[in-house]
């Protein structure tokens, strides 16, 4: 019986994962193999779903923007969070202060992603806010196209949306480095980047790991602020997917999103062999 209890103990988290998790995926890879028409389902084996996959340059060049959006969103939130998490860290001495400023960088959250997105179209639109201005203080004679329903403000709202899930996991490791080891590289003589590159970066790769993890997979798997920030002018894998679901093409939605799954599971296990994420979990 006590050899049992383990076993016991993770039973039901076991069940949970295999009812919640195997079995939707297992279906989608069934699914992906099947036939259709205009009106229904065909059960079937077939690879044309796959062969359309491989093969269609235009599903290759959806998969490369989406890996763009998500290369580009991931290293600017990692500019951006990671010195927020710095300066929340080891800057502010306060922990009322500390505690206060970290709360205001959730705020944003207190509203949903639509709200956010569709706040930046009235300030980056062809007469809003922004262009505007600039114009008024003469800095431009036109306004700028770019600004709206383009790659730049697709990424700008990605950055927006997730920039605190890589602040959040920074943060909490740089709060679990020793303070003493920075006064010891100090004491040895290295300079402010020295003993950021030497000492602290080191340190917060298991928290950059998980904040990477994070925003790699939710840029790869959104398709809403695709379709909203680019105004029907760029692609992702999860709008393709969007967009065949609508028109009830499930298989090829289907085989979609098993390359999007396998695509996302080798971007997670190329960064975990990179950094360590146990200490963290």
């Amino acid at each position: 019986m006590t050899r049992l209890f383990p076993w016991i103990q993770t039973a039901p988290l076991a069940l949970v994962l295999a009812v919640f998790l195997l079995v939707p995926v297992g279906m989608l890879v069934v699914v992906s193999f099947y036939d259709y028409d205009a009106f229904s389902l065909i059960p079937a084996f077939v690879l044309t779903n796959y062969q359309e996959l491989f093969t269609s340059p235009v599903t290759w060049q959806t998969y490369l923007k989406t890996i763009y959006f998500a290369g580009i969103t991931w290293a600017v939130t990692l500019g951006i969070g990671f010195w927020i998490a710095y300066h929340l860290a080891f800057v502010v001495q306060n922990a009322t202060l500390r505690m206060v400023l970290f709360i205001l960088c959730t705020v944003p959250f207190w509203t949903s992603n639509l709200i956010r997105m569709i706040a930046w179209v009235p300030f980056l639109g062809r007469n809003g806010i922004l262009n505007s201005t600039l114009i008024g203080m003469g800095a431009i004679e036109q306004p700028l196209e770019f600004l709206l329903f383009s790659d730049f403000s697709v990424i700008l709202a990605f950055v927006h949306l997730y920039t605190l899930f890589m602040v959040v996991p920074i943060f909490n490791t740089m709060m679990r480095i020793d303070r003493r080891l920075l006064e010891a590289a100090r004491d040895a003589g290295a300079g402010f980047w020295q003993t950021l590159w030497c000492v602290i970066l080191p340190l917060t790769k298991p928290g950059i790991g998980i904040g990477s993890i994070f925003v790699v997979v939710l840029v790869m798997g959104d398709f809403a602020t695709v379709r909203l920030m680019s105004g029907g002018q760029s692609a992702s894998v999860g709008l393709m997917i969007s967009n065949q679901y609508g028109a009830m093409q499930y298989p090829a939605a289907a085989a979609n999103a098993v390359g999007l799954l396998l695509m996302v599971l080798l971007v997670v296990a190329a960064m975990l062999r990179i950094v360590d994420i146990r200490r963290e979990l």
